[in-house]
């Protein structure tokens, strides 16, 4: 494997993303290499570091959430063999991933490739919806429904939530959202919106998952809660800039804010609520096996990764950009 070659997606500059030869790295003790099949386009990050949010260009480590084939072991990786099917998360958009053992997953029989490519950014809305203590019969309100907030209304659905709301300015997110197990969908630009849910809610949601990554998000949220509501923070909001009501909205109702980012786990043992990184991905394979939770119907579009300067350009351009977008590395040529 000496002259093996390496090709990897990298946002060179702002706005711009180019799919780049890069050394081919040997798996050292400890590690695997894979071979990529598909990996999935996390939108909301993406986009944020693409247009150059928060971190300095060059880009390279996007691309979390994958899966393929291992072709190489390391020493010391003794459950892990040539050939096997793995997830792989906190990888790279990249044809090859070398990384620890620690951060792959086997694919269990009944999964495909591009259902698993799905499976850590799945584990995103699950991990909310843990922390907040879901009940059976408890009702839930998502707004924001891209990617996270899809995948939340269907693991809602599978939870026992009901009914369950879903919340977006597009109709079109909103008419998927009823597709994927939505009892109702409403625009937060709605006149009497919070009144609306509380009446159908009978007195305001028990659990949210606030997806937009937007403070007036959170402070919609809030007018729709039930006394002693749970708000699930699964969106990244970046911008400080905001007020909110903290006496009148979260101290007297009783309200409970959770941080649910995903790094906010636990990193070796589960408990009620609180899941690794590794239980969560297994987790969500039984789902798919067990035909309670459906990821592959949010894959809208796939791409090889040549075009990866088109597909970047029209995710920062376009607020229309698809739900789920993956890479299809096979496409190589």
């Amino acid at each position: 494997m000496k002259n093996m070659k390496n090709r990897q997606i990298i946002f060179t500059e702002k706005n711009t993303a180019a799919l780049l030869e890069v050394p081919y790295v040997a798996p050292q003790y400890g590690e695997v290499t894979v071979e990529t099949e598909f990996s999935t386009v996390s939108c909301g990050t993406e986009r944020a570091n693409i247009i150059g949010i928060v971190n300095p260009f060059p880009i390279n480590y996007l691309g979390y959430s994958s899966s393929g084939r291992v072709i190489a072991v390391g020493d010391g990786v003794t459950d892990i063999q040539m050939g096997d099917r793995v997830v792989v998360y906190w990888g790279k958009h990249a044809k090859y991933n070398t990384i620890s053992r620690d951060r792959v997953v086997k694919i269990d029989d009944g999964v495909n490739m591009q259902e698993a490519a799905m499976s850590f950014i799945t584990t995103f809305p699950l991990a909310a919806i843990r922390k907040t203590r879901l009940e059976i019969g408890e009702s839930a309100i998502v707004l924001g429904l891209g990617l996270l907030g899809q995948l939340a209304v269907k693991l809602l659905k599978a939870s026992g939530a009901c009914p369950i709301i879903a919340v977006d300015l597009v109709p079109e997110r909103r008419a998927e959202a009823l597709s994927n197990g939505a009892d109702y969908a409403f625009a937060p630009s709605e006149e009497d919106f919070a009144k609306k849910v509380k009446e159908i809610t009978d007195g305001g949601a028990n659990v949210a998952i606030e997806v937009t990554g937007v403070g007036q998000g959170l402070d919609l949220a809030l007018d729709c809660m039930a006394r002693f509501g749970r708000v699930a923070l699964l969106g990244c909001t970046r911008d400080k800039n905001f007020v909110i009501d903290y006496y009148g909205k979260v101290h007297c109702p009783g309200i409970t804010l959770i941080g649910a980012h995903t790094m906010a786990r636990p990193d070796n043992e589960s408990h009620a609520g609180w899941f690794t990184h590794r239980d969560d991905i297994k987790a969500v394979f039984k789902l798919i096996r067990g035909g309670r939770l459906d990821v592959s119907s949010v894959i809208k579009k796939t791409y090889s990764p040549e075009k990866c300067f088109d597909v970047y350009t029209q995710l920062v351009n376009d607020r229309n950009f698809p739900i789920t977008v993956q890479f299809d590395w096979s496409l190589l040529k």
